[in-house]
Protein backbone atom coordinates (compact mmCIF):
# COMPACT_ATOMS: atom_id res chain seq x y z
CA UNK A 1 0.00 0.00 0.00
CA UNK A 2 1.11 3.55 -1.01
CA UNK A 3 2.44 5.63 2.08
CA UNK A 4 2.35 9.84 2.34
CA UNK A 5 5.03 11.52 4.33
CA UNK A 6 4.05 13.30 6.90
CA UNK A 7 3.80 16.48 4.80
CA UNK A 8 1.18 15.66 1.76
CA UNK A 9 2.68 18.38 -0.27
CA UNK A 10 5.73 16.71 -0.25
CA UNK A 11 4.28 14.07 -2.78
CA UNK A 12 5.00 15.22 -6.56
CA UNK A 13 1.79 16.37 -8.39
CA UNK A 14 -0.39 16.86 -4.73
CA UNK A 15 -1.30 20.71 -3.73
CA UNK A 16 1.05 22.55 -1.27
CA UNK A 17 -1.87 23.77 0.14
CA UNK A 18 -2.61 21.71 2.87
CA UNK A 19 -1.98 20.92 6.79
CA UNK A 20 0.62 19.48 8.06
CA UNK A 21 -0.44 18.27 10.99
CA UNK A 22 -3.79 16.14 12.71
CA UNK A 23 -4.75 19.44 14.06
CA UNK A 24 -4.98 21.82 10.74
CA UNK A 25 -6.50 18.51 9.02
CA UNK A 26 -9.49 18.45 11.66
CA UNK A 27 -9.57 22.13 10.98
CA UNK A 28 -9.59 21.96 7.05
CA UNK A 29 -11.87 19.18 6.84
CA UNK A 30 -14.47 21.13 8.91
CA UNK A 31 -14.95 23.69 6.42
CA UNK A 32 -15.37 21.23 3.40
CA UNK A 33 -19.21 20.96 3.23
CA UNK A 34 -21.84 23.62 4.28
CA UNK A 35 -23.91 20.68 6.59
CA UNK A 36 -22.36 19.52 8.99
CA UNK A 37 -24.75 16.73 9.20
CA UNK A 38 -25.53 15.54 5.40
CA UNK A 39 -26.80 11.73 5.37
CA UNK A 40 -26.05 9.65 2.58
CA UNK A 41 -23.74 6.94 1.04
CA UNK A 42 -23.25 8.21 -3.04
CA UNK A 43 -20.39 11.08 -1.95
CA UNK A 44 -19.03 9.07 0.86
CA UNK A 45 -18.93 5.35 -1.40
CA UNK A 46 -17.65 7.58 -4.79
CA UNK A 47 -14.65 8.65 -2.35
CA UNK A 48 -13.97 5.06 -1.12
CA UNK A 49 -13.80 3.76 -4.39
CA UNK A 50 -11.15 5.52 -5.75
CA UNK A 51 -8.69 5.02 -2.57
CA UNK A 52 -5.87 2.69 -2.19
CA UNK A 53 -5.16 3.27 -6.10
CA UNK A 54 -8.48 2.88 -7.54
CA UNK A 55 -8.99 -0.73 -5.80
CA UNK A 56 -11.28 0.78 -3.44
CA UNK A 57 -11.07 0.73 0.40
CA UNK A 58 -12.05 -2.59 1.80
CA UNK A 59 -10.81 -3.99 5.07
CA UNK A 60 -9.39 -7.52 4.89
CA UNK A 61 -10.97 -8.51 7.82
CA UNK A 62 -14.01 -9.28 9.20
CA UNK A 63 -16.17 -6.33 9.98
CA UNK A 64 -18.83 -5.76 13.06
CA UNK A 65 -20.90 -2.37 12.17
CA UNK A 66 -22.47 -1.55 15.57
CA UNK A 67 -26.20 0.50 15.31
CA UNK A 68 -28.23 1.53 17.88
CA UNK A 69 -29.60 4.42 19.62
CA UNK A 70 -27.89 3.84 23.35
CA UNK A 71 -26.07 1.12 24.38
CA UNK A 72 -23.35 1.42 21.13
CA UNK A 73 -19.98 2.47 23.37
CA UNK A 74 -20.40 -0.20 25.99
CA UNK A 75 -20.99 -2.84 23.10
CA UNK A 76 -17.99 -2.05 21.22
CA UNK A 77 -15.94 -1.55 24.40
CA UNK A 78 -16.92 -4.49 25.40
CA UNK A 79 -15.90 -6.28 21.69
CA UNK A 80 -12.72 -5.00 21.52
CA UNK A 81 -12.19 -5.92 25.59
CA UNK A 82 -13.00 -9.44 24.97
CA UNK A 83 -11.94 -10.29 21.05
CA UNK A 84 -8.48 -8.87 22.69
CA UNK A 85 -8.25 -10.78 25.74
CA UNK A 86 -8.65 -14.17 22.82
CA UNK A 87 -5.40 -12.48 20.97
CA UNK A 88 -6.75 -11.22 18.16
CA UNK A 89 -5.65 -7.61 17.16
CA UNK A 90 -8.61 -5.58 17.23
CA UNK A 91 -9.11 -2.08 15.42
CA UNK A 92 -11.81 0.16 16.93
CA UNK A 93 -13.75 3.24 15.35
CA UNK A 94 -16.19 5.20 17.61
CA UNK A 95 -17.23 8.81 17.46
CA UNK A 96 -17.23 11.52 18.82
CA UNK A 97 -14.37 11.71 21.00
CA UNK A 98 -14.36 13.11 24.72
CA UNK A 99 -11.20 14.84 24.67
CA UNK A 100 -9.04 13.75 21.85
CA UNK A 101 -9.35 13.12 18.03
CA UNK A 102 -7.51 10.22 18.11
CA UNK A 103 -9.82 8.38 20.80
CA UNK A 104 -12.49 7.67 17.89
CA UNK A 105 -9.46 4.96 15.86
CA UNK A 106 -7.99 2.32 18.76
CA UNK A 107 -5.67 -0.32 17.91
CA UNK A 108 -4.86 -2.97 19.94
CA UNK A 109 -6.92 -1.17 23.18
CA UNK A 110 -4.65 1.85 21.98
CA UNK A 111 -5.23 5.22 20.26
CA UNK A 112 -3.53 5.57 16.98
CA UNK A 113 -1.09 8.48 16.92
CA UNK A 114 -1.67 10.85 14.96
CA UNK A 115 1.42 10.68 12.23
CA UNK A 116 -0.50 7.31 11.47
CA UNK A 117 -3.81 9.19 10.55
CA UNK A 118 -1.98 12.39 9.22
CA UNK A 119 -1.32 10.02 5.51
CA UNK A 120 -4.71 8.70 5.33
CA UNK A 121 -6.35 12.05 6.04
CA UNK A 122 -3.80 13.27 2.47
CA UNK A 123 -5.14 10.36 0.98
CA UNK A 124 -8.89 11.30 1.54
CA UNK A 125 -8.28 14.46 0.50
CA UNK A 126 -6.49 13.24 -2.93
CA UNK A 127 -9.35 10.75 -3.89
CA UNK A 128 -12.02 13.84 -3.16
CA UNK A 129 -10.42 16.29 -5.14
CA UNK A 130 -10.13 13.11 -8.34
CA UNK A 131 -12.63 15.08 -11.15
CA UNK A 132 -15.39 15.07 -10.51
CA UNK A 133 -14.42 16.80 -6.65
CA UNK A 134 -16.91 15.30 -4.26
CA UNK A 135 -17.83 17.87 -0.67
CA UNK A 136 -17.86 15.63 1.98
CA UNK A 137 -18.90 15.93 5.91
CA UNK A 138 -16.41 16.48 8.37
CA UNK A 139 -17.79 12.55 9.50
CA UNK A 140 -17.54 11.15 6.31
CA UNK A 141 -14.29 12.26 5.28
CA UNK A 142 -12.72 11.12 8.70
CA UNK A 143 -14.53 8.06 8.92
CA UNK A 144 -12.80 7.25 5.31
CA UNK A 145 -9.69 8.44 7.11
CA UNK A 146 -9.60 6.35 10.33
CA UNK A 147 -10.98 3.45 8.52
CA UNK A 148 -7.65 3.75 6.00
CA UNK A 149 -5.43 4.20 9.20
CA UNK A 150 -6.82 0.89 10.78
CA UNK A 151 -6.70 -1.08 8.32
CA UNK A 152 -3.21 -0.74 7.68
CA UNK A 153 -2.49 -1.82 10.55
CA UNK A 154 -3.68 -5.26 9.37
CA UNK A 155 -6.23 -5.99 12.13
CA UNK A 156 -7.84 -9.26 12.52
CA UNK A 157 -11.25 -7.75 13.20
CA UNK A 158 -12.46 -4.54 12.86
CA UNK A 159 -15.38 -2.83 15.00
CA UNK A 160 -17.04 0.00 13.50
CA UNK A 161 -19.55 2.28 15.67
CA UNK A 162 -22.56 3.92 13.44
CA UNK A 163 -22.69 7.40 14.03
CA UNK A 164 -26.27 8.10 13.42
CA UNK A 165 -28.63 5.85 12.27
CA UNK A 166 -27.05 3.35 10.15
CA UNK A 167 -28.78 3.25 6.74
CA UNK A 168 -27.17 6.47 5.47
CA UNK A 169 -24.37 7.08 7.77
CA UNK A 170 -21.03 6.61 6.32
CA UNK A 171 -19.71 3.68 8.20
CA UNK A 172 -22.83 1.94 6.40
CA UNK A 173 -20.46 2.30 2.88
CA UNK A 174 -18.34 -0.96 4.52
CA UNK A 175 -20.15 -4.44 4.04
CA UNK A 176 -20.91 -5.83 8.09
CA UNK A 177 -19.88 -9.62 8.25
CA UNK A 178 -22.03 -8.95 11.23
CA UNK A 179 -24.45 -6.24 12.45
CA UNK A 180 -25.73 -5.54 15.77
CA UNK A 181 -28.63 -3.14 16.33
CA UNK A 182 -28.21 -2.68 20.63
CA UNK A 183 -31.33 -0.28 21.39
CA UNK A 184 -34.15 1.45 19.44
CA UNK A 185 -35.72 4.76 20.72
CA UNK A 186 -36.06 8.32 20.12
CA UNK A 187 -32.97 10.61 19.25
CA UNK A 188 -32.21 12.91 16.16
CA UNK A 189 -35.55 12.76 14.54
CA UNK A 190 -34.89 15.33 12.41
CA UNK A 191 -32.86 13.24 10.34
CA UNK A 192 -34.29 9.65 11.35
CA UNK A 193 -37.81 9.93 11.40
CA UNK A 194 -40.57 10.95 14.47
CA UNK A 195 -41.00 7.58 15.84
CA UNK A 196 -39.28 4.33 16.51
CA UNK A 197 -40.71 2.26 13.77
CA UNK A 198 -39.00 4.77 11.22
CA UNK A 199 -35.92 5.22 13.09
CA UNK A 200 -36.20 1.21 13.45
CA UNK A 201 -36.12 0.95 9.46
CA UNK A 202 -33.05 3.63 9.59
CA UNK A 203 -30.83 1.43 12.01
CA UNK A 204 -32.19 -1.99 10.03
CA UNK A 205 -29.55 -0.31 7.00
CA UNK A 206 -26.31 -1.90 8.47
CA UNK A 207 -27.46 -5.33 7.80
CA UNK A 208 -26.29 -7.66 4.87
CA UNK A 209 -28.24 -10.54 3.09
CA UNK A 210 -27.26 -14.14 4.61
CA UNK A 211 -25.11 -12.60 7.72
CA UNK A 212 -25.88 -12.44 10.81
CA UNK A 213 -27.44 -9.58 12.66
CA UNK A 214 -27.84 -9.68 16.45
CA UNK A 215 -30.64 -7.50 18.05
CA UNK A 216 -30.09 -6.87 21.69
CA UNK A 217 -33.17 -4.56 21.90
CA UNK A 218 -35.95 -6.17 24.05
CA UNK A 219 -38.60 -5.16 22.04
CA UNK A 220 -37.65 -4.00 19.02
CA UNK A 221 -39.59 -2.11 15.95
CA UNK A 222 -41.51 -4.83 13.53
CA UNK A 223 -39.68 -2.53 11.14
CA UNK A 224 -36.08 -3.93 12.01
CA UNK A 225 -37.92 -7.48 12.19
CA UNK A 226 -39.38 -6.81 8.83
CA UNK A 227 -36.35 -6.00 6.81
CA UNK A 228 -34.01 -8.93 8.43
CA UNK A 229 -36.93 -10.95 6.96
CA UNK A 230 -36.89 -8.71 3.59
CA UNK A 231 -33.39 -9.25 2.83
CA UNK A 232 -32.91 -12.83 4.30
CA UNK A 233 -30.39 -12.06 7.46
CA UNK A 234 -29.52 -14.36 10.03
CA UNK A 235 -31.32 -12.85 12.63
CA UNK A 236 -30.09 -13.56 16.47
CA UNK A 237 -32.98 -11.44 18.43
CA UNK A 238 -32.67 -11.38 22.19
CA UNK A 239 -35.08 -13.15 24.34
CA UNK A 240 -35.50 -16.03 20.95
CA UNK A 241 -32.13 -16.93 19.48
CA UNK A 242 -30.13 -15.60 22.91
CA UNK A 243 -30.82 -14.84 26.49
CA UNK A 244 -29.68 -14.30 29.90
CA UNK A 245 -30.42 -14.14 33.50
CA UNK A 246 -28.97 -13.43 36.33
CA UNK A 247 -29.41 -12.05 40.34
CA UNK A 248 -27.36 -10.62 42.28
CA UNK A 249 -24.01 -12.21 42.68
CA UNK A 250 -23.63 -13.90 38.63
CA UNK A 251 -25.67 -14.12 35.37
CA UNK A 252 -25.47 -16.59 32.59
CA UNK A 253 -26.24 -16.01 28.93
CA UNK A 254 -27.71 -19.11 26.50
CA UNK A 255 -26.95 -18.91 22.45
CA UNK A 256 -27.70 -21.35 19.50
CA UNK A 257 -25.09 -23.63 20.91
CA UNK A 258 -22.78 -22.23 23.04
CA UNK A 259 -23.60 -21.16 27.13
CA UNK A 260 -21.79 -19.25 30.12
CA UNK A 261 -22.67 -19.88 33.33
CA UNK A 262 -21.64 -18.05 36.13
CA UNK A 263 -20.52 -15.12 34.67
CA UNK A 264 -19.34 -11.96 36.77
CA UNK A 265 -21.13 -9.03 36.03
CA UNK A 266 -19.54 -6.96 33.31
CA UNK A 267 -17.17 -3.98 34.65
CA UNK A 268 -18.90 -1.75 32.97
CA UNK A 269 -21.94 0.00 35.47
CA UNK A 270 -25.38 0.48 35.12
CA UNK A 271 -28.42 -2.41 35.05
CA UNK A 272 -28.95 -1.56 31.51
CA UNK A 273 -25.06 -3.33 30.69
CA UNK A 274 -26.72 -6.64 30.76
CA UNK A 275 -28.49 -6.70 27.91
CA UNK A 276 -25.58 -5.13 26.28
CA UNK A 277 -23.25 -7.95 27.21
CA UNK A 278 -25.84 -10.41 25.73
CA UNK A 279 -25.89 -9.26 22.44
CA UNK A 280 -21.96 -8.88 22.64
CA UNK A 281 -22.25 -12.50 23.69
CA UNK A 282 -24.37 -13.59 20.10
CA UNK A 283 -21.90 -11.88 18.19
CA UNK A 284 -18.98 -13.92 19.33
CA UNK A 285 -20.86 -17.01 19.12
CA UNK A 286 -22.11 -15.63 15.42
CA UNK A 287 -18.62 -14.77 13.98
CA UNK A 288 -17.15 -18.35 16.45
CA UNK A 289 -15.80 -20.15 12.87
CA UNK A 290 -14.10 -17.14 11.79
CA UNK A 291 -13.08 -15.61 15.41
CA UNK A 292 -12.81 -18.06 18.05
CA UNK A 293 -13.06 -16.78 21.68
CA UNK A 294 -12.93 -19.34 24.73
CA UNK A 295 -14.58 -18.63 27.81
CA UNK A 296 -11.77 -17.21 30.00
CA UNK A 297 -11.35 -14.50 27.22
CA UNK A 298 -15.24 -13.75 27.77
CA UNK A 299 -14.56 -13.82 31.60
CA UNK A 300 -11.19 -11.31 31.77
CA UNK A 301 -12.76 -9.21 28.85
CA UNK A 302 -15.64 -8.61 30.82
CA UNK A 303 -14.03 -7.74 33.97
CA UNK A 304 -11.23 -5.38 32.26
CA UNK A 305 -13.66 -3.34 29.92
CA UNK A 306 -13.20 0.47 30.61
CA UNK A 307 -15.68 3.11 28.70
CA UNK A 308 -14.83 6.82 30.35
CA UNK A 309 -18.20 8.76 30.73
CA UNK A 310 -20.78 5.95 31.06
CA UNK A 311 -22.52 5.65 34.56
CA UNK A 312 -18.61 6.28 35.21
CA UNK A 313 -18.18 6.87 38.97
CA UNK A 314 -15.12 8.90 40.32
CA UNK A 315 -13.90 8.13 43.60
CA UNK A 316 -13.93 10.45 46.20
CA UNK A 317 -16.31 13.17 48.50
CA UNK A 318 -18.71 13.92 47.75
CA UNK A 319 -19.74 10.99 45.09
CA UNK A 320 -18.94 12.07 41.51
CA UNK A 321 -20.64 10.20 38.44
CA UNK A 322 -20.02 10.98 34.95
CA UNK A 323 -22.74 10.15 31.90
CA UNK A 324 -23.22 11.12 28.33
CA UNK A 325 -26.65 10.36 28.90
CA UNK A 326 -28.43 13.08 26.29
CA UNK A 327 -31.75 11.49 24.88
CA UNK A 328 -35.05 10.64 27.62
CA UNK A 329 -34.24 7.01 26.34
CA UNK A 330 -29.86 7.38 28.21
CA UNK A 331 -31.66 9.60 30.83
CA UNK A 332 -34.02 7.10 31.50
CA UNK A 333 -31.12 4.37 32.38
CA UNK A 334 -29.08 6.82 34.35
CA UNK A 335 -31.91 7.68 36.51
CA UNK A 336 -31.98 4.18 37.61
CA UNK A 337 -28.41 3.70 37.76
CA UNK A 338 -28.64 6.89 40.46
CA UNK A 339 -31.40 5.58 42.33
CA UNK A 340 -29.85 2.06 42.99
CA UNK A 341 -27.05 4.23 44.29
CA UNK A 342 -28.55 4.34 47.43
CA UNK A 343 -29.52 7.68 49.26
CA UNK A 344 -27.66 10.62 49.11
CA UNK A 345 -29.00 14.28 51.13
CA UNK A 346 -28.44 16.75 47.84
CA UNK A 347 -28.18 15.47 44.41
CA UNK A 348 -25.99 18.21 42.29
CA UNK A 349 -26.27 18.08 38.55
CA UNK A 350 -24.27 19.50 35.98
CA UNK A 351 -25.78 19.65 32.65
CA UNK A 352 -25.33 20.27 29.02
CA UNK A 353 -26.61 19.58 25.75
CA UNK A 354 -27.08 20.54 21.95
CA UNK A 355 -30.20 22.56 21.05
CA UNK A 356 -32.66 19.94 19.63
CA UNK A 357 -33.07 17.10 22.26
CA UNK A 358 -36.00 16.29 23.54
CA UNK A 359 -35.21 18.32 26.94
CA UNK A 360 -38.60 18.39 28.29
CA UNK A 361 -38.31 14.42 28.70
CA UNK A 362 -35.04 14.16 30.27
CA UNK A 363 -35.85 16.85 32.59
CA UNK A 364 -39.19 15.25 33.70
CA UNK A 365 -37.61 12.03 33.88
CA UNK A 366 -34.60 13.01 36.34
CA UNK A 367 -35.59 16.01 37.93
CA UNK A 368 -37.28 14.57 40.73
CA UNK A 369 -33.51 13.32 41.75
CA UNK A 370 -31.61 16.40 41.67
CA UNK A 371 -32.03 18.96 43.72
CA UNK A 372 -29.42 21.91 42.47
CA UNK A 373 -29.02 22.33 38.80
CA UNK A 374 -25.72 23.94 37.40
CA UNK A 375 -25.98 23.99 33.28
CA UNK A 376 -23.28 25.04 31.24
CA UNK A 377 -23.07 26.45 27.69
CA UNK A 378 -20.64 24.48 25.62
CA UNK A 379 -18.32 25.21 22.64
CA UNK A 380 -20.43 24.85 19.69
CA UNK A 381 -22.99 26.59 18.15
CA UNK A 382 -25.41 23.38 18.45
CA UNK A 383 -25.63 23.85 21.92
CA UNK A 384 -28.40 25.25 23.83
CA UNK A 385 -26.83 28.00 25.94
CA UNK A 386 -26.99 27.74 30.47
CA UNK A 387 -29.88 30.15 30.10
CA UNK A 388 -32.11 28.54 27.94
CA UNK A 389 -31.39 25.01 29.19
CA UNK A 390 -32.58 26.94 32.68
CA UNK A 391 -35.93 28.44 30.74
CA UNK A 392 -36.58 25.08 29.57
CA UNK A 393 -36.03 23.15 32.68
CA UNK A 394 -38.26 25.92 34.84
CA UNK A 395 -41.21 25.24 32.07
CA UNK A 396 -41.49 21.88 33.55
CA UNK A 397 -39.85 21.81 36.87
CA UNK A 398 -42.20 19.90 39.77
CA UNK A 399 -40.21 21.05 42.47
CA UNK A 400 -40.44 24.04 44.28
CA UNK A 401 -37.96 23.67 46.32
CA UNK A 402 -34.67 22.91 43.58
CA UNK A 403 -32.61 25.76 42.31
CA UNK A 404 -30.69 26.58 39.40
CA UNK A 405 -27.86 28.69 38.14
CA UNK A 406 -25.57 29.06 34.62
CA UNK A 407 -21.91 28.43 34.05
CA UNK A 408 -19.50 29.74 31.12
CA UNK A 409 -18.54 25.80 30.90
CA UNK A 410 -18.37 22.79 32.24
CA UNK A 411 -15.75 22.67 35.04
CA UNK A 412 -16.91 26.30 36.08
CA UNK A 413 -20.47 24.39 36.70
CA UNK A 414 -18.40 21.67 38.40
CA UNK A 415 -16.25 23.71 40.47
CA UNK A 416 -19.92 25.39 41.54
CA UNK A 417 -21.55 22.23 42.32
CA UNK A 418 -17.89 20.69 44.37
CA UNK A 419 -18.07 23.97 46.23
CA UNK A 420 -21.35 23.80 47.42
CA UNK A 421 -21.90 20.01 48.24
CA UNK A 422 -21.43 18.29 51.60
CA UNK A 423 -19.04 15.12 52.03
CA UNK A 424 -22.35 13.22 51.49
CA UNK A 425 -23.80 14.75 48.67
CA UNK A 426 -23.66 13.43 45.40
CA UNK A 427 -22.76 15.47 41.55
CA UNK A 428 -23.72 13.99 38.42
CA UNK A 429 -22.24 15.42 35.46
CA UNK A 430 -24.33 14.60 32.14
CA UNK A 431 -25.36 15.27 28.54
CA UNK A 432 -23.36 15.84 25.75
CA UNK A 433 -19.91 14.39 25.28
CA UNK A 434 -18.84 18.07 24.97
CA UNK A 435 -20.15 18.20 29.01
CA UNK A 436 -18.08 14.76 30.18
CA UNK A 437 -15.53 15.84 27.74
CA UNK A 438 -15.24 19.53 29.08
CA UNK A 439 -14.27 18.19 32.38
CA UNK A 440 -12.40 15.04 31.72
CA UNK A 441 -9.83 16.82 29.61
CA UNK A 442 -8.84 18.74 32.80
CA UNK A 443 -7.73 14.59 33.92
CA UNK A 444 -9.33 11.96 35.89
CA UNK A 445 -11.10 14.63 38.59
CA UNK A 446 -10.65 13.28 42.31
CA UNK A 447 -12.71 14.56 44.64
CA UNK A 448 -12.14 15.31 48.52
CA UNK A 449 -14.49 16.86 50.31
CA UNK A 450 -14.31 20.48 48.82
CA UNK A 451 -11.56 20.40 47.01
CA UNK A 452 -11.13 19.33 42.98
CA UNK A 453 -7.92 19.32 41.30
CA UNK A 454 -6.90 17.22 37.87
CA UNK A 455 -5.23 13.86 38.50
CA UNK A 456 -1.67 14.17 38.73
CA UNK A 457 -2.05 18.00 39.94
Amino acid sequence: MSELSSHPASTPGFPADLPADLPGWLAYVEQLHPKTIELGLDRVRTVAQRLEGGSGLKPACPIVTVAGTNGKGSTCALLESIYQQAGWRVALYTSPHLVRFEERARFRGVPLEAELLVPAFAEVERARRTSPEVALTYFEFTTLAIVMALARQQPDVLVLEVGMGGRLDAVNVFDADCAVITSVDLDHQEFLGPDRETIGYEKAGVMRTGRPVVVSDPLPPQSVLDRAREIDADLWRLGHDFHFAGDQQQWGWTGRSRRFSGLAYPALRGANQLVNAAGVLAVLEALHPRLPVTAQAVRTGMAMVELPGRFQIVPGQPALVLDVAHNPHAVAALTENLDAMGFYPVTHAVFGAMADKDLAAMFQRVGPLVDRWYFCDLPTARAATAAQLTERWQAVNQRPDATAQCFAGPMAALDAAVAAADPADRIVAFGSFYTVGGILEHGTPRLSAKHLRPEGG
